[in-house]
């Protein structure tokens, strides 16, 4: 199992998502648009908390990009 790696500068933006609680969009590769705050990440995971406060469990694999809202 690799460890966490912190240092990395996508990591350490999402991080940064996570603490300011930062609405964000994130686009996946089949093309749909998802809203919300992530609350936590891991290697290949992010869990993404949508405006309906469901829970969204997204494969870092499927996405495209991730930016601020707002």
């Amino acid at each position: 199992m690799s460890e966490f790696e912190t240092n990395f500068p996508g990591v350490r933006q999402i991080q940064s998502y996570i603490k300011d609680k930062q609405p964000v969009e994130i686009k996946l590769n089949i093309g749909e648009m998802i809203e919300g705050k992530i609350l936590w990440q891991d290697n290949d995971c992010l869990c993404l908390m949508n405006e309906q406060q469901q829970k969204l469990l997204v494969w870092k694999q499927a996405l495209v990009y991730i930016k601020a809202k707002g």
